[in-house]
């Protein structure tokens, strides 16, 4: 008997399908194709399981799609700019171009014994200047369709990195990398026009049918579309109005004070005759603009001594700077209702201001201490204001109510805003895509000519001192002015990395092409079918990518059908591992000690360090992560049990949409059941091909309900369902008495059913079996849909409850003979004992109850 080692099969069939081409996608307008897509990765440098799971996902799907005729685009590349690469150069030395490319090597070297159906002629790096410089000339493009603009905001500022951070790059107040605290400040910033799509982007989510309800959810809340009324509260001194917005009118009887931020036209001239003023708003402003931050930080308060005017009672109102209120949101101005919002109400007690209800549950009138009352959007209230003695929930009835008021009133405009943003690119750094910008004294701000595109990032770089090297480098930063010719300057800004990441499936499409995009490819090729990839980047990924797709059809670089370029969208659960604590030591600095996998070993029940016997404490499935040395390394585990052992693993324990943790007994299981399909198949080949037997039509019939059953289990991405149905097909195979010719049939059947799943082992299987040239240019097999027909069905009997015995009848039987049969079941007569039975009830085809 001939042995499958995994070893020798692997390599050979990735050459075979190397030499033949197979998975170099072309376009061929007379074959339906199929675009499947996972989220390209980062090049750490090292895979993980995580990417196991993903792009075996992608690459069932892949494979199951060209066996059925479709002409498949499975692409791969980089997300290569960013951070990390400048973080190591500043750490080791070297450069960050470097570093990203040996990664991406090692990366690629580590993937390809997967046995990808990838199309690697396709392979890009974001940081090719190839790429990057068709970036540029979409930016260029962008800025003629007045989607680009530049302007003065506040942003994240990292004092030590010397960069701008994106809100999700600031983790409690601080930096992600250096851990400084993260300032406000003021700097001229380019940003997309995303807000004016605000609308377009939260309607379209209704026709995403595909999607995830949850991360469809995720989005509609980002967008965050509100109706609110807007309105100005007029000053007692003659100075500027001071208009707000605000998405709880119904509340403005209970304002105690006008809230303005720090960076507010008001503030900032009033800072200029007052120093405490000046130092407030300068200490105000160190705190970070995401909302984690806003929430946690201390409130801090400055009372300017300006008054306002209520516009229900003619109260005057004081005017407060809080560090709070963000100048980006809404006007930069509020009133504070402290009996309804508890950020309202810590500021109110912290400066002793007035705390006025406007509302009380119906069954309790005590006023508001130290927590707000925030009803349910639905919950009737018993009002005291303009309200009381109404009906009336709060919630979207009041709001209406209220801006009809004060519409009617003449004092406030009903308005509907988003909390979208416009996206802010910029970035102080230098590994990213250099912004094709330059400034010229006599002409200001100017594109560069397509026709010097790519700006390519220069080599001669240092990171010695912090800070954007571009800004110290004069030869790349001075140039000539593409208008004029005259001496000028660079941006030396450079691209947000989602930028990079926002377009790159378009690419794919032609990624060779001389323009951003070729317009037949994109034609041909869009919408991604299938996208696979982490829930993390459920909002600004794939948000960004929604409105770059707009984006690149207004400029002319995609076809309308691909404004919503993913048609389909999956995300895929984490794969986990336990985490190993040394339960008897910890470091110097009295941190934890991990250890991995590999370290550790049961003696006696009990989970010790193989080399001290030092007590082990177990966390039980954790997310992998290199600081708990909880990681699982794919390259050895190849290496012992073959890559279709790790693509059967985490497809076949757990639901794909749910975490999987990963466990040397699940690896192992799952190699030795490859070892015994293998051995089936070699049992068969050695039949006589003469041979006949019994049951051939019973393993014909249960060939095609796996067919069925693995076909549907595909489609439906029940990857764990399809592989449950393979080990039972496996199963009635070996059991089965059938003739050669009958399991021949039927093992072939079974090499195409996994060959998605476990194509290496397929390939084998097909051919050791006679096979014509590849299984995966085999079509796949397609059920009879008679054969799915059950003649007879099995029906338990429950008598009283309990199951007592079971029945054998045609499917097509009535209820009433149904009934009869039952009736005359040994069982039945015998719990019966001549009498007749209380109730008799027949669940066609499922089940028959006797009541006694």
């Amino acid at each position: 008997m001939s042995r499958y080692t995994a070893s020798d099969i692997e390599p050979k069939w990735q050459e075979a399908w190397d030499k033949a081409n197979v998975f170099t996608a072309e376009r061929d307008e007379n074959k339906e194709k199929y675009y499947v897509l996972e989220m390209f990765p980062y090049p750490s440098g090292r895979i993980h399981m995580g990417h196991v799971r993903n792009y075996t996902m992608g690459d069932v799907i892949a494979r199951y799609k060209m066996s059925c005729g479709f002409s498949v685009l499975h692409p791969m590349g980089w997300d290569a700019f960013g951070m990390p690469a400048e973080n190591a150069a500043m750490a080791v030395g070297g450069h960050p171009k470097d570093w990203t490319y040996n990664n991406i090597a090692d990366m690629r070297a580590q993937m390809k014994p997967l046995g990808l159906s990838i199309d690697w002629s396709r392979e890009f790096a974001t940081c090719d200047p190839e790429y990057y410089g068709q970036q540029q000339a979409m930016f260029i493009d962008f800025m003629a369709k007045d989607l680009v603009y530049r302007k003065n905001a506040i942003v994240n500022w990292d004092p030590v990195d010397m960069t701008v951070l994106a809100n999700e790059q600031v983790e409690g107040g601080r930096g992600w990398r250096s851990g400084a605290l993260v300032e406000r400040r003021e700097l001229t910033q380019w940003f997309f026009k995303i807000s004016e799509f605000s609308d377009e982007l939260l309607s379209a989510l209704d026709g995403l049918e595909n999607w995830p309800a949850k991360v469809r959810l995720m989005q509609e809340n980002w967008i965050g579309k509100s109706r609110g009324l807007q309105f100005s509260f007029e000053r007692t001194d003659g100075g500027d109005p001071i208009e707000v917005y605000t998405t709880r009118p119904d509340t403005l009887n209970g304002a105690s004070f006008v809230g303005i931020s720090p960076d507010h036209p008001i503030s900032k001239k009033l800072e200029a005759d007052n120093p405490e003023l000046a130092a407030f708003n300068i200490e105000a402003r160190k705190g970070g603009t995401t909302e984690e931050a806003i929430e946690t930080a201390p409130k801090l308060g400055f009372d300017t001594g300006i008054k306002a005017k209520h516009p229900l009672t003619g109260a005057e109102l004081p005017v407060w700077i809080a560090n709070f209120i963000l100048m980006d949101y809404g006007t930069g101005a509020i009133f504070a209702c402290p009996a309804h919002d508890q950020r309202d109400l810590d500021f109110c007690r912290k400066y002793d201001l007035p705390v006025i209800d406007t509302f009380f549950a119906l069954d309790n009138e005590t006023p508001v201490a130290n927590e707000a009352f925030v009803p349910a959007k639905s919950e009737k209230v018993k009002w005291v204001d303009h309200f009381a003695g109404l009906d009336v929930a709060t919630g979207q009835d009041a709001i209406d109510a209220t801006i009809d008021f004060a519409e009617s009133a003449g004092w406030g405009t009903g308005v509907t805003k988003y909390r979208l943003r416009d996206w802010g690119l910029s970035r102080q750094r230098y590994w990213g895509c250099p912004i094709p910008i330059v400034h010229c004294d006599d002409c200001g701000v100017v594109p560069e000519k397509k026709e010097n595109l790519p700006v390519r990032l220069p080599d001669d770089v240092s990171f010695d001192k912090p800070g954007n090297p571009l800004d110290r480098h004069p030869t790349w930063r001075d140039c000539a002015c593409p208008s004029c010719g005259k001496p000028a300057k660079r941006e030396t800004d450079t691209m947000d990395t989602f930028v990079d990441s926002s377009w790159y499936f378009a690419r794919f499409t032609a990624p060779r092409a001389d323009t951003p995009t070729n317009m037949a490819d994109a034609d041909y090729w869009m919408n991604v079918d299938q996208y696979i990839g982490g829930i993390e980047h459920a909002i600004l990924h794939l948000l960004y990518s929604r409105f770059f797709a707009r984006a690149m059809h207004i400029a002319g670089h995609l076809p309308q059908k691909a404004v919503e370029p993913f048609n389909a969208l999956f995300t895929q659960g984490m794969v986990t591992h336990e985490i190993y604590e040394n339960a008897e030591r910890r470091t110097e600095h009295d941190r934890p000690i991990y250890h991995y996998p590999a370290e550790v070993e049961t003696r006696d029940g009990k989970v010790v360090v193989k080399k001290t016997g030092e007590l082990v404490k177990v966390t039980p499935s954790a997310k992998m992560s290199k600081s708990k040395n909880n990681v699982v390394d794919p390259v050895s585990i190849i290496q012992a049990f073959g890559a279709d052992t790790a693509r059967w693993f985490v497809l076949s324990d757990s639901p794909p949409e749910r975490d999987v943790e990963w466990t040397a007994a699940g690896a192992e299981a799952s190699s030795k059941h490859l070892n015994r399909v293998w051995n089936l198949c070699d049992k068969i080949a050695a039949m006589d091909p003469n041979a006949t037997g019994q049951g051939d039509d019973e393993l014909m019939r249960e060939t095609h309900k796996a067919i069925h059953d693995v076909t549907v289990g595909i489609e439906s991405f029940g990857f764990n369902a399809a592989i449950a149905k393979l080990y039972g097909f496996t199963n009635i195979i070996n059991k089965s008495k059938a003739g050669a010719a009958a399991q021949k049939q039927a093992i072939m059947t079974l090499a195409q059913l996994m060959s998605p799943m476990t194509p290496h082992l397929a390939e084998d299987i097909w051919a050791h079996q006679g096979g014509e040239g590849l299984v995966i240019n085999a079509p796949w097999p397609v059920a009879d849909e008679s054969m799915l027909v059950e003649d007879t069905i099995t029906m338990p009997i429950q008598i009283n409850g309990k199951r007592r015995s079971e029945i054998a009848v045609p499917a097509d039987m009535s209820k009433e003979e149904v009934e009869k049969v039952a009736l005359a079941n040994e069982a039945v007569q015998k719990a019966l004992d001549g009498n007749a039975p209380k109730k008799l009830i027949v669940v066609p085809g499922r089940i028959v109850n006797v009541v006694i």
